[in-house]
């Protein structure tokens, strides 16, 4: 049974991106550039990111890069607070996340995909939320979660998650968001997990081992805008809505060449 005795949560100000992968379902997009950098509002997707989390007051920043790492380290070369892992052998988020733990230590972080575009309030708002939790997931409602994961609750806790369900067996409505608080005792049990049919080690697998041992696991229901930047249509999206926000944005100059 679980017996932890919480730690006082000082201010979170680390994070961890997870931006590996190649984003096949972009189709094209990303033969010669990495999802995380196709641009937005002529910024790529990653430099909105960054940008968000900064202001949300999480300015040490670890990028696990992988497929085309070389562009994605050299945009962000030279900036204070953002380090590098690169996940040479992409095998699975929970992988990619446990090449964050010297980086972390003992401290309360942050993690995300490197896709998931929200604001900094919402940021704000998962870390606040770790204060009695050992992590928390951030979900978002949606008419079926088939696409992404499924999250059980019940009141304040959650009970279950379940990767890519089948469409139209779940019974929740809260689709995991893409973005969590974690306190550094996840790193055991993303270690533990186990290797899923799809053939990866996943975060949703370590996230399962942490339920089982009864560890409490909340949840935090993202308010207002948040966007899986997952396909083509996804970023004309984001676009529409970074030039709504800021119809007077100005593109970002920082030479394209890498």
């Amino acid at each position: 049974m679980y017996r932890k005795r919480f730690a006082k949560i000082e201010a979170v100000t680390k994070a961890v991106i997870l931006a590996a992968g190649r984003g096949t379902r972009m189709q094209g997009l990303t033969e010669e550039v990495p999802k995380p950098m196709l641009l937005i509002r002529g910024r790529p997707l990653l430099g909105h990111l960054v940008e968000n989390l900064r202001t949300a007051g999480l300015d040490q920043i670890l990028v696990v890069t992988g497929y085309r790492a070389g562009q994605v380290e050299a945009y962000f070369a030279g900036q204070a607070g953002v380090v590098f892992r690169r996940q040479e052998v992409r095998d699975g988020t929970a992988r990619a996340a446990l090449l964050a733990q010297d980086f972390v230590g003992a401290d309360s972080f942050l993690l995300t995909y490197g896709d998931i575009l929200v604001s900094p309030e919402a940021y704000q708002g998962i870390a606040a939320k770790l204060a009695d939790c050992e992590a928390v997931l951030a979900v978002k409602y949606v008419d079926d979660p088939w696409r992404g994961a499924a999250v059980y609750v019940e009141g304040e806790r959650v009970t279950r998650i379940i990767e890519k369900p089948p469409r139209g067996a779940s019974t929740t409505h809260w689709n995991s968001a893409g973005f969590y608080a974690f306190r550094p005792s996840i790193f055991e049990h993303l270690a533990a997990a186990p290797l899923s049919p799809r053939g990866e080690y996943e975060i949703t697998d370590g996230i399962r081992l942490l339920l089982a041992s009864e560890a409490p696991v909340g949840y935090y229901a993202i308010p207002g805008w948040w966007r899986d930047v997952g396909r083509p249509e996804d970023l004309e999206a984001a676009e529409e809505h970074f030039r709504a926000e800021s119809p007077h944005f100005v593109l970002d100059t920082k030479p394209k060449k890498y």
